[in-house]
């Protein structure tokens, strides 16, 4: 029984290097928050870079948000991997607006969950400041942190991301945003990522 135990640990610890470098949903965009009352749809590609000799990955990110008011919003998100599928949501608050720039601090959470790799689960929290370049594009940077954890009961592992986020907001119309940014891992333990995408919105 016992090394029937510990052989099960050790096949799942060998999964822990596999999950860690894992990417969820990027930023993907600047401090402003949803407009009041509008909904906020948005789609993109995230491309991970492999590191330390470890595979890249390639995912698709889905999000939905909505502005409570003025300065407060919400939004759900599911990030599509190969061998993982995550889960999460956050709020984010508009705390310095157009003074001459924006800053917003965001928290939320996220589950990992995939047949080949450790389920996982997450509190995320993103500072984030942006400012207009001219009428129709801003810049923005971000501090992107994740806390993470593997759910099994024979690992008790933990893992943080740590990404320094620089990226780009162009309107194309009132509707139609393209956002773009590269995200640089500044620990051990976080893959560099680059993601591109439109977000629409229904006003």
């Amino acid at each position: 029984m016992f090394l029937r135990r510990l052989a099960a640990v050790l096949a799942l610890a060998l999964l822990v290097p596999a999950t860690a470098p894992a990417q969820d949903f990027g930023v993907m965009e600047s401090a402003e928050t949803i407009n009041r009352g509008n909904v906020k749809l948005m789609a993109y590609p995230l491309v991970v870079f492999g590191e330390r000799g470890a595979d890249g990955d390639f995912g698709v990110a889905l999000r939905a948000g909505y502005g409570l008011n003025e300065k407060f919003d919400v939004e759900g998100k599911i990030g599509l991997y190969e061998n993982i599928t995550f889960f999460g949501g956050d709020a984010e608050v508009w705390l310095l607006k157009d003074a001459p720039f924006d800053l917003s601090i965001g928290g939320g959470f996220h589950l990992g969950r995939g047949e080949s790799v450790l389920d996982q689960h997450g509190w995320d929290i993103t500072f984030l400041g942006s400012a207009p370049i001219n009428d129709k594009l801003k810049i923005y940077g971000g501090l992107d942190i994740a806390f993470n954890s593997i759910d099994d009961d024979f690992i008790d592992e933990t893992f943080t991301h740590v990404h320094l986020v620089p990226g780009i907001e162009y309107s194309i119309s009132p509707e139609l945003d393209f956002v773009a940014e590269l995200g640089i891992g500044l620990n051990g333990e976080s893959a560099n990522y680059f993601s591109a995408g439109i977000a629409y919105y229904i006003r």
